[in-house]
């Protein structure tokens, strides 16, 4: 079959829905960036054990150093013992998989390539804007409070808003428990910033990825880090690669059964002066099955600027970043293309020369 062009599929009738023997050329990415399918290496991930966090000082602060650990070297781990039950996870997984399969007239009354909507339809980035393709279909949708967007969130199917719903809240609580730790681990006092990370944003990003002919030529999201302070991911087949810093090469994320992935995101990043990194990360794609997977991006309110912690700053650690929000990072989403490199961690940079 000859590759389309990229004018063969219209938003309302994707390549990457259709089940076509071949990849279309506006989904091919240059041969820098393609994935590599034979054997992989897996990236050595640190495993928390989120319940020793409350097993006693000396247990806590073992914990806390291991999530420090974790934060310099990768800005990646898995947690464990999370709180966050098999039901609730596997529930999520199957309303969300239900949705992806409601016919494309349904999906569409939520589409939107507008960033700032709390709630929109998708696929790829943004369709019919980007110059190269990616092999998603999305929905994103804000979920805190919860009573302020549930009624936003998709009718069908009919149990999407009550599964889905039980299922960011419990997510957000380990958010805020895993956030907390993490500014502990910075050694900054445990109250600091607790009252805006509580009050703070969670968006959640559900993503389909269909199976695709061609997975060595195309990926499912191409190499980026989150903006967010803290990402939590939950995921029905592996796909995940991060970018390992040690050598600067990319690794698979081992899977764990019951376990969820931890990325520190841009804002975490910024607030630790770069003693701590935005993991930078891609999805690829799978032959013959479909992924899904729920992330829940937890940063700050929309206009509450993210900024170093003083106390991380001296002569022999200037600061490094500028302070942003996360309305400042959509703003840069709609007028970048991050599948063309642009990252907003690189917009934040202070440059001294």
């Amino acid at each position: 079959m000859e590759r389309g062009s990229s004018s063969s599929f219209s938003t309302l009738d994707t390549a990457q829905e259709k089940g076509l023997s071949c990849v279309p050329q506006q989904y091919v990415i240059s041969t820098l960036h393609r994935p590599n399918l034979a054997p992989k290496e897996y990236a050595n991930v640190a495993v928390i054990d989120v319940a020793a966090l409350k097993n006693g000082s000396a247990t806590r602060s073992r914990v806390v150093q291991e999530i420090r650990d974790a934060c310099r070297r990768l800005g990646f781990f898995q947690v464990v013992n999370h709180g966050v039950g098999e039901s609730v996870l596997d529930e999520a997984l199957f309303v969300a998989s239900k949705f992806f399969d409601l016919p494309t007239k349904e999906k569409v009354k939520l589409m939107s390539n507008d960033v700032h909507k709390p709630v929109r339809y998708g696929t790829s980035l943004k369709d019919g804007i980007d110059k190269v393709k990616f092999w998603r279909v999305f929905l994103k949708h804000y979920a805190h409070p919860l009573k302020d967007w549930i009624h936003m969130w998709p009718e069908n199917p009919q149990d999407y808003r009550e599964k889905m719903g039980i299922y960011c809240q419990e997510v957000k609580k380990l958010g805020l428990e895993v956030m907390m730790a993490l500014i502990e681990s910075l050694e900054l006092d445990p109250t600091y910033l607790t009252k805006k990370i509580e009050d703070g944003m969670q968006v959640m990003a559900v993503n389909c990825y269909p199976p695709c002919p061609e997975p060595e030529i195309a990926l499912g999201l191409p190499p980026h880090s989150d903006y967010s302070c803290l990402t939590i991911l939950h995921q029905s087949l592996p796909g995940l690669e991060i970018m390992d810093l040690e050598d600067g090469t990319w690794k698979v994320v081992p899977h764990i059964p019951g376990a969820l992935q931890v990325h520190v995101g841009d804002h975490f990043e910024v607030l630790s002066n770069g003693l701590y990194k935005s993991v930078v990360h891609r999805a690829t794609l799978n032959k013959d099955r479909t992924r899904i997977s729920i992330t829940s991006l937890f940063s700050l309110g929309m206009d509450d600027k993210m900024e170093t912690a003083k106390e991380l700053v001296d002569d022999q650690h200037p600061k490094k970043y500028k302070k942003s929000s996360v309305r400042d990072f959509l703003d840069f989403l709609a007028s970048n293309d991050i599948g063309e490199g642009k990252n907003f961690i690189d917009m934040l940079k202070v440059n001294y020369n």
